[in-house]
């Protein structure tokens, strides 16, 4: 299958899968920087950081489920490894704020 353009390598290459996980990126980094700034602790009033977090993670939504509607019918072994990586990478950004409480 690599020799059709659909194997991983050639897949994850593709915008629609590798923009998630460059969002997912950010948004790691922007945790990071907030924890190492002493703000990512909760709080009543959700500040720029919590705003960031919410817009970039919504964004991948319609970009993942581009790739999936196109490239699940084409490369199905290939696409699903790559939704894995891409909803890995999604979660392991969630789960600080989820297990902090922010």
């Amino acid at each position: 299958m690599s020799g059709e353009g659909t194997g991983f390598r050639n897949l994850i290459r593709k915008p629609s899968a590798w923009l998630p996980l460059a969002l997912s990126l950010a948004v790691g980094l922007l945790l990071l920087n907030t924890f190492v700034r002493g703000r990512l602790v909760p709080q009543p009033d959700e500040g720029a950081e919590a705003h960031l977090f919410q817009i970039l993670m919504a964004v991948q939504v319609p970009i993942i489920a581009f790739f999936a509607i196109q490239w699940m019918p084409r490369a199905p072994r290939q696409a699903l490894a790559v939704l894995a990586l891409q909803a890995a990478a999604a979660l392991a950004v969630c789960a600080p704020v989820f297990l902090l409480g922010l």
